[in-house]
């Protein structure tokens, strides 16, 4: 990929205020020397997020985002440096050339870019042919007396694909495109065994997928009639620009709506976020044909810490929301599902009941996660029967385990005592045990050695995060810093592994850019969590005229601790070792400890 010039790059970010370039984004307040507003990274009610027009960076004091301009808009837009540097570009004027990137910073080859402006030609070809030609008058029929408003037709670009085999293969054709790359965007099909192509949608209401960025990806197509044999729906094929499970349908649409109501509403298919903006419901995305997947969140959890699952209401359907409630909640996510009666889905439902019906009945009552588990795990049992009422206790209290307070638990136990006619206490007594082998299970997986013993208090703890963010900040700004720590300690200065990271960055960093930058350092970090640490980092006090000293005494306590987490290690061991009666192993142990004692006592 051509690199952008560091000048340009230098000019571009100086020449946009960071107070300026975020007031597009978060009504801004000023307090005293700096600027402070809402959040938008996450649902708060209380500003905590601080912009500083002095240092030209932003901080969040509620979930730690910062950065500066540039670092801005790459977060709440979901760009890349080279798509952000772009855009901040225009806002003064210039041009800047890039190859664009999809939302998860993997570079994008021309033939990928090409695979894009594809998509994007077709999508206005579809859309001309169902509002311009008589051709598409059929289809668009059928999408008003579906509710479809000329708006919303407009708003996402439906279109309509003519019969012929080769239409848009030969447009695509006229305009320059290699047909073999356009079959492996899934635009079109190779004949086999010739070198001949094909249009893969024909005669179908087209609805376009796009990227994070708007970026037209795939195709969806409706079929007008289903009397026809072919497929009801037909989606592109995964392609170097679609994959499905990173794809979340509607995103870019619904991505400043998810930051205003602090909720996104996922649903199972594009028809669906379809019914919820008939009904003016805009904070809606669907997976593209895939289960809810951990990128998927990832993506949502950028956007807010709250989700309403909206499927189908049959079993599979609710099966499906089961296994995506547990995997958001297992993510920190809070969710809530809303239910659809009678087997119905979305569409069907604002069909029959109407856009208001679905959003006051539907969508404004949501179930709690641990009554929507209560609800599926009830289904099919009979309490007559000993083996499904035993059953179905066990299967609500695993879900109460992590996942419920004191009062969640107190009204549930209640409702479980009523359904099944155990008592409570009964209940509880499982619950407890229950709760004690997960415990156990996890301790024995996650705890380490360190924490069967003695813990290190956490006044100690907060000691060691200070000493490694002061020694970072030193880092950050002197170039000599980094280089003599790595000459003298190789690459395990730090601790804590996102200390580590960053510290390998900055070598790397240091390699191109011989002078301390700060703001440029930020801009290449792709990790946001990494950014949130530097960001801390730059904000901690230090004193320049001692850094010498400064940095000497993080060292020793970082070495210091280092060494007590050893020492708490082979005491583990040590007992181990004592349990298994192997009196040589424990002894060698022993004189290990008594050796680390002495160095730190000498500390």
């Amino acid at each position: 990929m051509q690199r952008i010039p560091e000048e340009t790059i230098e000019h571009i970010r100086t020449s946009n205020d960071v107070v300026d370039v975020i007031s597009e984004y978060v009504q801004l307040t000023k307090r005293g020397r700096n600027w402070f507003g809402l959040c938008p990274f996450h649902g708060e009610q209380t500003p905590s997020f601080s912009v500083s027009q002095d240092k030209q960076i932003f901080h969040c004091f509620g979930c730690g985002a910062g950065g500066n301009a540039i670092t801005f808009v790459m977060d709440i837009d979901n760009l890349s440096f080279q798509e952000a540097v772009s855009k901040l570009g225009s806002r003064i004027g210039i041009d800047v050339e890039i190859e664009p990137q999809n939302g998860e910073t993997k570079t994008v080859s021309k033939e990928e870019t090409r695979m894009k402006e594809a998509h994007t030609f077709a999508m206005n070809y579809y859309h001309h042919l169902l509002l311009n030609t008589e051709e598409g008058e059929k289809a668009l029929h059928y999408l008003e007396e579906r509710g479809f408003s000329r708006e919303l037709i407009e708003q996402y670009r439906i279109g309509w694909s003519l019969p012929n085999w080769d239409a848009l293969t030969t447009l695509l054709e006229r305009k320059g495109f290699n047909l073999a790359e356009m079959a492996q965007s899934g635009l079109l099909i190779q004949k086999e065994n010739k070198n001949e192509y094909f249009d893969r949608f024909r005669e179908r209401i087209m609805f376009p997928v796009r990227d994070e960025a708007g970026h037209v990806i795939a195709f969806s197509g409706r079929v007008l009639t289903t009397e026809t044999q072919d497929a009801k729906y037909m989606n592109s094929p995964e392609s170097p620009i679609f994959q499905k499970s990173k794809v979340l349908y509607n995103l870019d649409v619904a991505r400043p709506i998810i930051r205003k109501k602090h909720k996104v509403i996922v649903m199972e298919g594009f028809m669906d976020v379809m019914a919820a903006a008939k009904a003016g419901i805009m904070n809606t995305v669907a997976t593209m044909g895939t289960s809810l997947t951990k990128e998927h969140i990832q993506k949502l959890k950028r956007l807010t810490d709250s989700v309403i699952l909206c499927y189908d209401g049959d079993g599979a359907g609710l099966e499906a929301a089961k296994r995506a409630s547990q995997l958001l909640m297992e993510s920190k996510v809070k969710t809530e599902i809303a239910i659809l009666p009678d087997q119905m889905d979305p569409d069907d439902f604002v069909q029959k009941n109407g856009a208001e019906a679905f959003e006051k009945q539907i969508i404004e009552r949501p179930h709690a996660y641990l009554a929507f588990m209560m609800m599926v795990a009830r289904r099919n049992k009979n309490f007559q029967f000993e083996n499904d009422t035993l059953q179905y206790v066990q299967e609500v209290l695993e879900h109460f385990v992590g996942n419920s307070s004191p009062v969640e638990r107190d009204l549930y136990i209640r409702q479980l005592a009523k359904e099944t006619n155990i008592s409570e206490d009964a209940i509880y007594q499982q619950f407890r045990k229950i709760e004690g082998k997960n415990l156990k299970q996890n301790s024995r997986q996650q705890a380490p050695p360190v924490a069967q013993n003695a813990p290190i208090s956490r006044k100690r703890v907060q000691a060691i995060d200070r000493a490694e963010k002061l020694l970072l900040a030193h880092m950050l700004h002197q170039v000599d810093i980094v280089d003599r720590l790595h000459q003298d300690h190789g690459l395990h200065v730090f601790i804590h592994d996102p200390y580590e990271a960053i510290f390998v960055r900055l070598i790397g960093f240091y390699d191109t850019y011989p002078q301390a930058d700060t703001h440029r350092f930020l801009e290449i970090l792709e990790d946001t969590e990494l950014r949130k640490l530097v960001m801390e980092a730059t904000l901690t006090e230090r004193d320049p005229e001692h850094a010498i000293e400064e940095v000497s005494d993080c060292l020793r306590q970082i070495n210091k601790h280092r060494i007590e987490l050893q020492i708490q290690t082979k005491m583990h061991e040590s007992k181990e070792a004592e349990k298994l009666q192997d009196m040589k192993r424990a002894l060698e142990l022993a004189k290990q400890i008594i050796d680390l004692k002495k160095s730190l006592s000498t500390m």
